[in-house]
């Protein structure tokens, strides 16, 4: 089964099937007591993992890297971009090639959409995307997708509702993708400039899914099973006086939560700012810090498959 993925990329989340993602999460169960450290593993011995990130990252980067550890593999990362040979002028194309000579398989982060398919095309190592500006950011939407099954335990049938911005967010173009093989309802709740690109609503309206569009975070939240917030993205702004018109838009409070249905999960990408209050956190289906933890077994999964060792 695992023929299909060893030595691929994974550049986009449009790139899966219904049966990928079946399999992707039962790997990924099986590697959940290795991920916690339960159990140890040597599946990856001598394998070595380029951790190539040109924009901030905690969650991901640290993701990548102990899902590789995780598996007995070795880890290179660009933590000091500044310093290395972007600065000098080399093109992404030539880091990469270069970088591909001297691991196995490569995480890249960039601010560019389209980075990780250059990436792609410079090495034939397997390349994964690991968020490529405002385009798509791939193994999220798997983490999240694997963290509504987990809590919800299914995925067809649900109410999911996404809240934020909708038109930068990459965690929400990917999952949306994703969610298309399923039986789901989807709602957009953003303001007006936020909305999500039409692209992505012309691919759903494509696969049949059903969603609507409000401004308002309180219009059906009675009937909402997820509830998937976002942080309102300032270094997407090109007009800071617009990211000061909505930055404050929505915020989800533990009264908000219990108007909600009963059980319903509330999720984010993080990192969060102001848009859920602190008082949410202990809350039980408060799932974005167990979400956090479902990206290593994911990722680990990820790891084993294209190196043909799932």
């Amino acid at each position: 089964m695992s023929i299909k993925f060893h030595s691929k990329d994974i550049i986009s989340a449009k790139q899966f099937t219904r049966e990928d993602l079946d399999m992707i999460f039962e790997i990924a169960a099986r590697m959940e007591p290795i991920a916690r450290g339960d159990e140890e593993s040597r599946l990856l011995r001598s394998k070595y993992l380029a951790t190539l990130f040109f924009e901030s990252s905690t969650r991901t980067r640290f993701s990548f890297e102990i899902a590789m550890l995780r598996l007995g593999g070795q880890i290179i990362n660009t933590s000091h971009v500044a310093f290395s040979s972007i600065t000098k002028g080399e093109s992404l194309h030539d880091t990469v090639k270069v970088v591909g000579n001297f691991v196995d398989i490569i995480a890249i982060r960039h601010p560019l959409v389209g980075s990780a398919l250059t990436a792609a095309k410079a090495t034939e190592r397997p390349v994964i995307n690991a968020g490529d500006g405002p385009g798509e950011h791939p193994t999220q939407a798997l983490l999240d997708l694997f963290t509504i099954l987990k809590e919800k335990k299914r995925i067809d049938g649900l109410k999911i509702a996404m809240a934020g911005d909708l038109k930068f967010g990459r965690t929400i173009h990917s999952l949306a993708q994703l969610l298309a093989h399923f039986d789901v309802e989807l709602v957009f709740i953003s303001p007006e400039i936020l909305r999500a690109p039409e692209g992505l609503l012309a691919h759903l309206r494509e696969k049949g899914v059903s969603f609507r569009e409000t401004k308002d975070i309180e219009d059906g939240i009675c009937d909402f099973d997820v509830l998937y917030d976002t942080r309102i993205q300032e270094e997407r702004f090109t007009d800071l006086k617009e990211f000061e018109k909505v930055k404050n838009c929505y915020t989800i409070t533990k009264e908000l939560v219990g108007r909600g249905k009963e059980g319903i999960c509330i999720m984010h990408p993080l990192p969060r700012l102001q848009e859920i209050s602190v008082e949410v956190d202990d809350l039980p289906n408060a799932a974005y810090f167990r979400q956090t933890f479902y990206g290593v077994p994911i990722r680990m999964a990820l790891l084993a498959l294209l190196l043909g060792k799932a």
